[in-house]
């Protein structure tokens, strides 16, 4: 009983009522359209999970993210959609382990639930912009040597995955809001699996619940900086 009073006190209202919607609308989409990859279902929680977790900057969300990234990969592979697989098996697992080491790194005022909210300058910008186009090209010639369906929007997808698990690495607000454009494209993505098999509605139903949580997730995180700077 502690525990669950615990746990409900360190979510807001807010908190509770956005993660249980977003559960909620998962498993009925899941009921519909699916009934019976179990392995979809388990990463859309895992992953709406890590979300809400990572909203509040407990690392505990990127441990989340790494098991997520891996379900997921697998589910890609399912459908021929290599560039999601490799972004993930190949690119946010090993950066979400990353950032999961760097947010225990960094706790706010020794508080390892919460992470100190960093911030990148404009030199480091570029660098990010110039490392993300590099890493584009290189994945659209990866994806393109293995036939991967829906080229251009996975490519695209590829772009958006990794500005967000870098600036997720590096503690910035806008990952989360990253992660907010990638959704959009992984909805887009998605939907043109789901016009192939109906089965796949449940998984754009998922990235639906992920982008109001990633939209949280940048409104609480700005919020988050603009106390911790308050407080110095």
């Amino acid at each position: 009983m502690r525990k669950f009073e615990k746990i409900t006190g360190y979510f807001s209202k807010s908190e509770i009522i956005l993660w249980c919607s977003s559960v909620i609308l998962i498993v009925l989409s899941f009921c519909i359209f699916d009934r019976e990859n179990y392995l979809t279902l388990s990463a859309s929680l895992v992953g709406v999970t890590s979300l809400i977790f990572n909203a509040k900057g407990n690392p505990f969300g990127q441990l989340m993210m790494v098991v997520f990234s891996l379900l997921y990969g697998i589910i890609s592979f399912s459908f021929d959609y290599y560039g999601e697989m490799v972004t993930y098996l190949g690119m946010t697992m090993p950066m979400a382990i990353f950032a999961f080491i760097s947010w225990l790194k960094n706790p706010y005022n020794g508080n390892r639930a919460e992470v100190k909210v960093n911030g990148i300058s404009k030199k480091e910008t570029v660098v990010m912009w110039l490392f993300t186009a590099a890493v584009t090209v290189i994945f659209y010639f990866i994806l393109d040597f293995f036939n991967t369906a829906n080229i251009v929007p996975s490519t695209i997808s590829v772009t958006t995955s990794f500005l967000a698990v870098y600036l997720a690495f590096r503690r910035s607000p806008y990952h989360a809001l990253a992660y907010a454009v990638n959704d959009i494209v992984l909805i887009c993505l998605w939907v043109l699996a789901g016009m192939e098999d109906i089965r796949y509605i449940s998984v754009i139903v998922c990235f639906v619940a992920f982008f109001f949580n990633d939209v949280y997730g940048f409104l609480n995180w700005r919020k988050m900086k603009k106390r911790q700077e308050n407080n110095k």
